[in-house]
C-alpha cells in the first residue's frame, strides 16, 4: 500500500456479511424468498435456493453465488429462467418487499451504532453500499440501531450501478467530498474488494463474517479482518509501517 493514513477520510462498508452476519441474517430469509419465487412448489424452491448458491448440506451461502454477491433482479432473472413463474418485474419488486422485511431481523457482528461513533471521532466520513436495495438496507441499519439518514447509503437501485463496478464508491465520495484515494473499502465478498480496486480506493480489507472465504479474499485484500470489531485496530497500525 502507498497510502498515507493520515490521508485516509471515508470508510464504504458492505452491508451484509460485513455489518451484519450474513448466515444468521440472510439465511432464513433467503429461503422464505425462494418460497415466494417458487410459488408454493418446494421442489422448486429447493432448486431455486441451489442455483441461488445455497448449500443443503452445510447450510450455507457459496462465495461469490448469486444470493451473495447479485443484486435482486439478477437473481430473479436467473429464478425466472429455472421456472420461477413470474414476470421479471413482478418478481423483482415481490423479493425486494420480502428481502425488507427481513432486513428487520438482522443480526449485527456488533454494536454497529458504537464503532460508527468512534470512527466518526476520527474524522472519518462513513458510508454503505450493498447489493441489497436501498429499501432493505435502510431496514437493516434501523435495526442495526443506524440512522441511515446521517449516511451515505447505496443500494443496487439507488443510481450508481452494482458491484463489482465503481459507481458506488464514486458516489460516496462525490457526496462526502472525498478522492477514492481517500477512501477504502470494507467486505465480505470479492466484487467489494473489486468495486475498490476499479474505483481507485487506497485499500480494501475483507472480512470473515460472510460468505466470502480466507483464501479468496486474500488473493484480493490489502488485509483479511476476522470481522469490523479489528477495524480499529487495523487503522492504528495499518499504514506506514517500519
Amino acid at each position: 500500500m502507498t497510502a498515507d493514513r493520515a490521508a485516509i477520510r471515508g470508510i464504504l462498508f458492505d452491508k451484509d456479511g460485513t455489518l451484519a452476519d450474513y448466515e444468521a441474517t440472510w439465511g432464513p430469509i433467503n429461503r422464505r424468498v425462494a418460497g415466494v419465487a417458487g410459488g408454493g412448489d418446494p421442489a422448486l424452491t429447493r432448486r431455486l435456493l441451489e442455483i441461488g448458491g445455497h448449500d443443503a448440506a452445510t447450510g450455507r451461502t457459496r462465495g461469490g453465488s448469486l444470493l451473495a454477491a447479485s443484486h435482486t433482479r439478477e437473481i430473479a432473472h436467473a429464478w425466472i429462467d429455472a421456472g420461477a413463474p413470474f414476470a421479471i418485474d413482478d418478481l423483482t419488486a415481490r423479493m425486494d418487499a420480502a428481502f425488507a422485511e427481513g432486513a428487520r431481523e438482522a443480526v449485527p457482528v456488533t454494536d454497529i451504532a458504537a464503532l460508527f461513533g468512534r470512527l466518526r471521532t476520527r474524522g472519518l466520513a462513513l458510508g454503505v453500499a450493498t447489493s441489497d436495495g436501498a429499501r432493505a438496507a435502510h431496514a437493516t441499519l434501523a435495526r442495526l440501531g443506524v440512522n441511515g439518514g446521517d449516511l451515505f447509503v447505496a443500494g443496487y437501485d439507488s443510481g450508481f450501478g452494482g458491484k463489482p463496478q465503481p459507481g458506488m464508491v464514486w458516489g460516496f465520495c462525490a457526496a462526502v467530498g472525498l478522492t477514492p484515494a481517500q477512501v477504502i473499502v470494507v467486505g465480505d465478498n470479492t466484487h467489494d474488494l473489486e468495486m475498490a480496486e476499479a474505483a481507485g480506493c487506497a485499500a480494501a480489507l475483507g472480512v470473515l463474517t460472510g460468505t466470502g472465504q480466507r483464501a479468496e479474499l486474500a488473493a484480493r485484500a490489502d488485509a483479511v479482518l476476522p470481522s469490523i470489531d479489528a477495524l480499529e485496530a487495523w487503522l492504528d497500525t495499518a499504514f506506514n509501517r517500519s
